[in-house]
């Protein structure tokens, strides 16, 4: 049973052409600071085709083209690029981007902001970058229970968009009977929530899902967790060499999902390797956003 939305989102499908029309433009090498989006095997095949991925700017040629990725990067990167004299094409997801934007405004106005997400991931290290001094991290609905802050009149909570919807709703809620006067923002995108509420749809109707993702996607392990709530066993794969035949021993219907950095070929390779009798869609959502490319490519 293919659960459906799955795969690309409209962000990552703005990335990865951001990334082939400065090939097709400018011509390779064209550099990419991190990962344009958490998937293996986009990487690699952007990178036949003449992408250099590097984690530093200080890595690229000054003068040279430089693309940005989905997840976002803290304004102290533009300034390293600006003085590299790189021309650089943001690609950071438009949804990550209104993030920013709540970020400083509301640091602007004198406001504490508690943004939940996951210490060390790339976005969160982006959106903190753009209000570093009103900005606490939290993780959990322990550090909920328990953060600081200077003023209880003026606090905002933010989140990275790829979190567990109803992991982050308790978050929230702990932080809402602390501080009577918080603002909240919707911040996770609809193509986190729409996988997660397609996961939960078939995990009535299945022995085992598997999520077909990388290992540093937020939001594929987001999906491996949600399944898993659900009380479905549950894997994230990168690949068909990752399926291990004991997991399918007994199983009589096999639940399939993708990240939203995962291409739709690879969740077919999955299916070719399973072999099932039988495949059906069960679809929750239509999607039909898209979003403009980056002014410089248009």
């Amino acid at each position: 049973m293919l659960s459906s939305p799955r795969g690309f989102c409209a962000g990552v499908v703005r990335a990865i052409d951001a990334v082939e029309l400065c090939l097709e433009r400018f011509a390779p090498p064209v550099y990419v600071r991190h990962e344009i989006v958490h998937n293996r095997h986009v990487v690699d095949e952007l990178r036949d085709k003449g992408a250099i991925f590097v984690d530093e700017i200080s890595e690229i040629p000054t003068g040279s083209t430089v693309v940005f990725s989905a997840h976002g990067v803290p304004p102290s990167i533009w300034e390293e690029a600006k003085e590299r004299d790189l021309q650089v094409i943001d690609a950071t997801c438009p949804l990550v981007t209104k993030v920013h934007l709540e970020a400083r405004k509301y640091a602007g106005e004198g406001y504490t902001i508690i943004l939940v997400g996951h210490r060390g991931h790339v976005e969160v290290v982006g959106t903190m970058g753009h209000a570093a001094d009103n900005t606490i991290l939290i993780e959990s609905p322990e550090e909920a229970a328990s953060v600081e802050v200077p003023d209880d009149t003026k606090v905002v909570a933010l989140t990275q968009t790829t979190l567990s919807v109803d992991d982050t709703a308790e978050v929230i809620e702990i932080l809402k009977k602390r501080f009577p006067a918080l603002i909240t923002r919707n911040d996770i995108c609809y193509a986190t929530t729409n996988r997660q509420d397609a996961v939960k749809a078939i995990a009535e109707d299945v022995d085992i899902i598997l999520v077909v993702g990388a290992e540093n996607s937020s939001n594929s392990n987001r999906l491996r967790e949600t399944a898993e709530a659900a009380g479905k066993q549950a894997y994230l794969i990168n690949d068909p060499k990752d399926i291990q035949k004991d997991w399918l021993t007994g199983k009589k219907k096999i639940g399939i999902t993708s990240g939203a950095s995962t291409p739709e070929w690879l969740v077919q390779a999955v299916i070719d390797a399973i072999k099932p009798i039988n495949i059906d869609v069960n679809k929750i959502a239509e999607e039909n956003i898209t979003f403009v490319l980056p002014k410089t490519l248009r």
